[in-house]
């Protein structure tokens, strides 16, 4: 297409200021990708947001969004449960998606909308883009050559927290920064699997290829959360622990949980028979160099929050506007996704499931720069 993406923001809480909004009103991008429209179901916050950022429209319904026509694509901000309908309502008027993670909570969901928008000739972007970063490339490229021998075990996972009760977008007085979390404790989106293990499997899979079956255990440790002196009573499990089995005896022990970590952030511990990975580093050799960053994340925007979300959104700009493929791709998660839906089968039935999705991850030759 010619001239600049509009896009359309979904959802004005937490991820859609620090994501979206912030850094897609900046002069830098405004060739490429302009905000076209914010929409929020709380009365006032999308009329908020879009006097804060210069958004020339707002609505209160998503439905008066995919009906601008100045809207080609949408970014959605909005709680993990609604993705698929959100995604396929916006497939269905013919707009681009970007899909915050999760992108759906089901396998099924995320066939649907694979399907139909290659029926409707629609872009699909699919957070997180994990991939995306420099040294897990180099971690992967590592792999490929050799250089860890053959591959043993590994883990990967994080904690929740209280994070989510405490972000700066949660204890404020005005509609902007009042945001209510309960969302994350409740079904089908809440809980720490689709919330942030899922980076850690964007991560580990896109290291080292798709998984083949998972066996789990899961439960709820907290049963309810307290938030500006009001009780949140929690449904999605907070503590789930999974094994995965990529084949010829390489083992993963994956985990989401409420607190408690055995790792680097969200980065994978890798190991081999003749090397390892711990976190970023190689031995003595550390894979995350200064000066690392993703292909969009230059100037204010290395600067703000959720940069690499920023990221992946533009990844669907230039899929639309160039046609350029991305490796932060809708099959890629559904992958995810199945190991997350199969754990909770395995843990519900105390069997292990096989997995049915797949996807390619990179080849060495697309690591050789």
């Amino acid at each position: 297409m010619k001239g600049p993406l509009g896009m359309g923001v979904v959802g004005a809480g937490a991820i859609g200021i620090r994501a979206a909004l912030s850094h897609l009103s900046l002069p830098d991008v405004q060739d490429r990708v302009r905000l076209a429209a914010v929409c929020d179901p709380v009365p006032g916050r999308a009329e908020a947001a879009a006097k804060k950022f210069g958004v020339p429209a707002h609505y209160l319904t998503y439905e008066e969004l995919l009906a601008d026509t100045n809207v080609d694509a949408v970014t959605l901000c909005s709680p993990i449960g609604l993705h698929y309908e959100q995604g396929m309502a916006a497939i269905e008027a013919g707009k681009h998606v970007h899909f915050n993670k999760t992108m759906t909570t089901k396998v099924e969901e995320a066939d649907r909308l694979i399907a139909r928008a290659v029926e409707g000739g629609v872009r699909l972007v699919a957070s997180p883009g994990m991939m995306l970063q420099p040294h897990n490339r180099r971690i992967r490229k590592l792999i490929l050559q050799g250089e860890l021998g053959k591959l043993v075990w590994a883990a990967a996972g994080v904690a929740t927290g209280d994070y989510h009760l405490k972000e700066e977008f949660r204890g404020g007085r005005d509609v902007l920064t009042n945001v209510d979390p309960s969302w994350y404790f409740r079904k089908p989106g809440g809980g720490p699997q689709y919330d942030v293990t899922v980076y850690c499997l964007h991560n580990l899979t896109g290291i080292v290829g798709p998984a083949k079956r998972v066996t789990a255990f899961s439960g709820l440790v907290l049963q309810e959360r307290e938030f500006h002196g009001r009780t949140i009573a929690c449904e999605m499990d907070d503590s789930t622990l999974m094994l995965l089995d990529f084949g010829a005896s390489f083992f993963a022990f994956v985990y989401g949980t409420v607190e408690g970590t055995l790792n680097q952030g969200f980065q994978p511990s890798i190991f081999g028979d003749r090397g390892s990975v711990i976190g970023t580093r190689f031995g003595e050799r550390e894979l995350m160099l200064p000066g690392d960053r993703q292909p969009h994340v230059v100037g204010q925007h290395a600067q703000l929050a959720e940069s690499h979300v920023f990221e992946d959104m533009m990844q669907l700009v230039d899929r639309v506007r160039d046609g350029t493929p991305s490796i932060a791709n809708a099959e890629h998660a559904r992958h995810v996704i199945d190991i997350i839906e199969s754990g909770y089968r395995s843990a519900e039935t105390g069997r292990t499931q096989e997995l049915r999705t797949k996807f390619e991850p990179l080849p060495i030759e697309a690591l050789r720069s």
